[in-house]
């Protein structure tokens, strides 16, 4: 067993026993401890909770992947998911904990005075639920499969363990003190690794300061650019996507992320409203420390890339001595299935490019968890970010599996099927559906649609096509009726979905600009969904009954939060 695999082990470990135990010791013991904590959690608390929910494997792993290999495009990613959250914080939590329900289905039904509004807002958040899981359950198959040497499938396989554990037995209780704990782990993970290496290139132990310095006697950004132009590939100063195309990708994670269902119920936990906005600031926060250096780590990681693959010989022992043999890291990544070489013209050197002759292919998600080896960073260092990874994709996985969850045993059994449900029988549906869910989570990440921040910008494009609208006129307008919110959010969602589906399974040849609408990507597609829903809302409301009496004073309550 190498060093690697040593450390790696040993924080798998430590991290996992904590998870564990702290799931024991936050168990939930009846429904409000296990669909929203018992209403008990601090603002800091639970700001540091909301942060590891909305900091992923599409954060951790895949942000700063996708951000090395497309430069400009990638700052989509960036703007829309912080972006987003502000919109969250401000638009929507406060009037939602002012609500003090348990679910975003449950705002719904309430709101819409309709069982069949709230069976729809069921469908939906199972929806962008499972298409969001997919991509966390990727992540934590890679991060096995690379440093303890595993099939990625069996790695899947080992998160689905550690998940059901505490999300199923510790209900959102349980997974707020966990994700409180996976937090530390997951932003001290980024950010040692990213000081390391800022001081290796730049001499400068801030990453962001880092990012705009010098490297080599010459700007850190300029000569990537200048790198990635020499070589072939898209320059990483322009990018190459259209303006219409960039805006319709970041207006969807923006308010996709204001429609997670995962992420709002996290401001249902705290005491009081004023809280709400107190741990939406503290997340905030929280978020920012690893979204600020993930710019820089993306730049330090393509640089180091470039720098000790292209041209280098791939058997050592025939490299001369002034000639760079294929590090060892390039090797070991190549055993995981993720980074290729083709030896295309037969001279045992990697040629790295932007041409039909390149003959090296590498799978974006590997970037942030090889970044350390790259830049030969200390083993420990490197088994820190492995653990930093999981957590990462096991606190998003678990709030998403209670999202689930409590979808069917509150929403679905409780208020629709069955209801007259004692709180014990509820609970025990809740942690069955939770099962469930975990399984069908597992075939999501051993088969994915796509990788770790594609699959998810499909789940932002879903939320922002279904609930955004119709929390947001739930909210701000006393007309929006329940047919308007039936027809809005299945006419938003079906749309996208069917448009996703279409270029991404049904005619993948097909996914080019030229063929798509309006120039806009099934990334960021969700948007068009989100008009369709908002159109369809207010015209259909206006050709029906209008609200009763009651929800009318219901709103005009919500919008004056305490």
């Amino acid at each position: 067993m190498s060093e690697i695999q040593v450390w790696t082990w040993g924080f798998v470990i430590l991290t996992f026993c904590a998870y564990i135990g702290i799931a024991i010791w936050a168990r939930a013991a009846t429904t409000g401890e296990f669909y929203v904590a018992g209403q008990h959690v601090p603002p800091v608390l639970n700001g540091m909770a909301t942060a590891a929910d909305w900091m992923s494997a599409a954060s951790f792993i895949s942000m700063a992947g996708i951000i090395a290999f497309i430069g400009y495009d990638g700052s989509v990613y960036l703007m829309g998911w912080t972006g987003g959250y502000v919109l969250l914080a401000l638009l929507l939590a406060p009037y939602l904990r002012k609500f003090g329900k348990f679910t975003v289905p449950d705002f719904i039904g309430d709101r819409y005075y309709s069982d069949l509004a709230r069976v729809v807002a069921v469908i939906c958040a199972i929806f962008v639920s499972f298409t969001y899981i997919a991509g966390q359950m990727r992540g934590v198959g890679i991060v096995f499969s690379r440093f303890l040497e595993i099939d990625v499938e069996l790695g899947v396989i080992l998160g689905m363990a550690i998940v059901f554990f505490y999300a199923v037995l510790g209900g959102m209780k349980g997974i707020t003190y966990t994700q409180i704990a996976q937090f530390c782990v997951l932003i001290f993970a980024y950010l040692v690794p990213a000081i390391f290496i800022s001081i290796l290139i730049t001499d400068t132990p801030i990453p962001q300061l880092g990012l705009l310095g010098n490297t080599g006697g010459e700007p850190l950004l300029t000569k990537l650019d200048n790198l990635t132009r020499e070589l072939g590939f898209t320059p990483y100063l322009s990018g190459s996507k259209s303006m219409i195309d960039m805006t319709a990708i970041t207006l969807a994670l923006m308010v996709g992320t204001a429609g997670l269902p995962h992420v709002i119920i996290r401001f249902f936990t705290v005491p009081k409203v004023s809280d709400a906005r107190i741990s939406a600031g503290w997340a905030l926060i929280f978020i920012a420390l690893l979204y600020s250096t993930a710019p820089a780590v993306a730049a330090f990681a393509r640089l180091n890339f470039i720098e000790t693959v292209n041209g280098s010989v791939y058997e050592p022992a025939q490299a001369k001595a002034e000639e760079k043999a294929t590090p060892d890291w390039f090797h070991n990544w190549q055993k995981t299935g993720l980074l290729h070489w083709n030896d295309k013209n037969q001279d045992g050197r990697l040629d790295y490019n932007g041409g039909e002759h390149n003959e090296v292919e590498v799978n974006r998600d590997i970037m942030v968890l090889a970044n350390p080896e790259i830049a030969n960073l200390p083993p420990w260092v490197i088994a820190l970010v492995a653990a930093g990874g999981l957590a990462a994709a096991l606190s998003t996985a678990a709030g998403l599996l209670l999202v689930i969850s409590s979808s069917v045993s509150h929403d679905l059994a409780k208020r629709v099927l069955f209801k007259n449900l004692s709180d014990k029988k509820e609970l025990l549906i809740a942690r069955i559906a939770a099962i469930a869910a975990i399984m069908a989570a597992g075939y999501l990440g051993i088969n994915p649609p796509g990788f770790v921040a594609q699959v998810v910008a499909f789940a932002f494009g879903l939320a922002a096509a279904s609930f955004f609208p119709v929390i947001v006129l739930g909210i701000f307008t006393k007309t929006a009726n329940s047919w308007g919110a039936i027809c809005g959010m299945l006419g938003g969602i079906g749309f996208t979905m069917a448009y996703i589906i279409w270029f991404k399974f049904i005619e993948p040849d097909a996914n080019t600009p030229e063929n798509w609408l309006w120039g806009i990507s099934p990334e960021g597609i969700g948007v068009v969904g989100m008009v369709i829903n908002f159109a369809l809302v207010i015209i259909v409301s206006r050709l029906t009954a209008p609200p009763p009496e009651n929800v009318r004073d219901m709103v005009q309550m919500i919008r004056h939060p305490e």
